[in-house]
């Protein structure tokens, strides 16, 4: 009997890294020591892959049709075969509404197959957003997509490492939008949200949360901006510190992330894309995982995009797939 978690890894867009990272993946000991991930994707696809990158196919393939039938897969299952893509439709490092098709597909028969618990955690390869819009989805990208399958109200996106983490009142949209965006009622659901994801994660760092500020020197008193730190962000702080949380700020944003912050935060609260993207890339690349957090499943992600510029070049690093495995195995198991 197999008492490994099952993590359904999504292939991602097939014009970029994700087939590579997939194959890269099952041949990672460490990760198959601790769960069994099963690639949803395109057997054609990854044979082709590995014909040319010189790596190994999956051993163990199981249609989706045959799947379904089952309801389930055994032990050695390493890949469920969605055959929506040939060889010849493929154009590597491109933006095509068949790669985006594609990858949207994988993506939403992985997330019903784990809602429907027959995993027990899901992880997703990089989409691409222009791709997945020439195929018409309006996302702009995985987490609304989850969202809104799963339906889900209150969530939101995290970006994990040892090194930093931080969560994002706003993400994926432009920043006149973001500013709109940020209310009270937001703030305080993504620092509760984060903070029981680290009481999960449970890795020894510091529970203490930091807020960032939305303006230069988080508004300099009402100098700077609409006095969003005032009325909207420091009120989000206290009505959760009377809640018990170990939270604080507003910090001054261009401060938030120099090393002695880092060494006592466990989680930073961002208000916008860049503001954590930003340090995150700089500090842990190819390191730190995408985890969505209020969905009823457990989801986790690469942290970088499909890397047109080095797909299908055999040089793209599998690290950040490992760690995302790695994650969502711990949370299904502790959670």
């Amino acid at each position: 009997m197999n008492d490994k978690p099952k993590i359904a890894i999504t292939m991602g867009d097939p014009s970029g890294v994700g087939p590579e990272l997939c194959l890269k993946l099952l041949e990672d000991s460490e990760t198959l020591n601790l769960c069994q991930p099963v690639i949803f994707g395109s057997a054609e696809i990854l044979e082709l892959a590995a014909n040319e990158l010189n790596l190994n196919p999956p051993k163990s393939i199981l249609s989706y049709e045959s799947w379904q039938s089952l309801g389930t897969v055994d032990s050695k299952v390493q890949l469920i075969d969605i055959k929506n893509m040939k060889s010849n439709e493929l154009m590597k490092g491109q933006v095509s509404v068949e790669s985006g098709q594609a990858s949207l597909e994988y993506l939403e028969k992985a997330i019903d197959a784990t809602i429907s618990k027959n995993f027990d955690g899901l992880t997703t390869c990089p989409i691409n957003k222009a791709s997945i819009n020439k195929a018409g989805c309006e996302y702009p990208g995985h987490t609304e997509i989850l969202a809104e399958k799963t339906g889900s109200n209150e969530y939101c996106m995290m970006q994990y490492s040892k090194e930093i983490t931080a969560s994002f009142v706003t993400c994926h949209v432009g920043l006149k939008e973001a500013f709109s965006l940020i209310n009270q009622d937001r703030v305080l659901m993504v620092i509760k949200l984060t903070a029981k994801a680290l009481e999960l994660i449970n890795d020894s760092k510091s529970d203490n949360i930091l807020v960032c500020g939305l303006n230069p020197h988080s508004g300099e008193s009402g100098l700077f901006g609409e006095e969003e730190e005032e009325n909207l962000i420091t009120p989000a702080i206290e009505k959760a510190l009377s809640m018990g949380y170990n939270v604080s700020g507003p910090i001054v944003p261009d401060t938030a992330f120099i090393p002695n912050r880092r060494k006592t935060t466990g989680a930073y609260i961002c208000m916008y894309h860049d503001q954590g993207h930003i340090p995150l890339k700089a500090l842990a690349f190819d390191k730190a995982v995408n985890v969505t957090l209020g969905l009823p499943i457990v989801r986790t992600s690469v942290d970088h995009g499909t890397a047109f510029d080095i797909s299908w070049e055999g040089t793209a690093n599998v690290s950040s797939l490992i760690e995302a495995t790695k994650l969502a195995t711990k949370l299904c198991t502790d959670s």
